[in-house]
């Protein structure tokens, strides 16, 4: 039996590549990786210590000393680090903030991809991100790189803060957005960008259902060439 394929999946904030990607792995029976909740759980900790984000060097030792385990249960991925379920805690609207911050530090994007490739061998795996096609999987049997507007984002976003409790704007989650698009594309480290060869789907218009199951499709076509 085939051990699968290994797809990544790009594309800038909230562009629903989290939920997708883990619907795809689902359908196919992958190994889903979500390489933003490792982001997130390095901001997390460096912000609970009051580190200096524009730090690199000092977040490069941090994440080091750091393990950070991603654990699949029933219905959702558990975001062990250092022992302790930080799942819920990573999505907070200040590690939200600061995140693409901590992502910009050769230092931690080099240990990143260290670490996200090691989860990745040996199996078929989904992993999503920001560089996936081009830094951490390059040679990826298929790329996705999945956008959405600005304004369809935000509202996917509001919804989703809704339903944890936090209570932001939709003008606010436009401007956040919009801010981390610029600081993945312009950072010099891996900046965000589609890999030449990348299917693009545009979920704007699209359901999550519709586009996970678009992504399966494309992965068996892929097994059988």
């Amino acid at each position: 039996m085939s051990k699968g394929i290994k797809i990544a999946i790009d594309g800038p904030a909230a562009a629903g590549k989290s939920t997708i990607a883990k619907m795809a792995a689902e359908k196919l029976g992958y190994t889903y990786i979500d390489t933003g909740a490792m982001y997130r759980a390095l901001t997390y900790k460096a912000l609970v210590r009051n580190i200096d984000i524009n730090d690199g060097d000092y977040l490069g030792e941090l994440l080091q000393q750091t393990e950070i385990l991603l654990v699949p249960l029933q219905e959702r991925q558990a975001v062990i680090m250092d022992g302790v379920d930080v799942s819920e805690a990573i999505r907070s609207q200040n590690v939200t903030t600061n995140v693409s911050t901590v992502a910009t530090h050769t230092a931690v994007r080099q240990l990143m991809v260290e670490k996200q490739r090691k989860l990745s061998e040996g199996t078929g795996v989904v992993m999503d991100g920001r560089d996936i096609g081009i830094a951490v999987l390059p040679d990826a049997e298929l790329k996705i790189f999945m956008t959405a507007s600005v304004e369809e984002r935000a509202k996917r976003r509001h919804i989703e803060n809704s339903k944890r409790g936090i209570s932001t704007s939709l003008t606010q989650l436009k401007a956040e957005i919009s801010e981390r698009d610029r600081i993945d594309s312009e950072r010099e480290v891996s900046p965000l960008r589609r890999a030449g060869d990348a299917v693009l789907i545009d979920t704007t218009l699209m359901t999550i259902e519709e586009v996970a199951k678009k992504i399966s499709e494309l992965a068996e076509e892929r097994k059988e060439q």
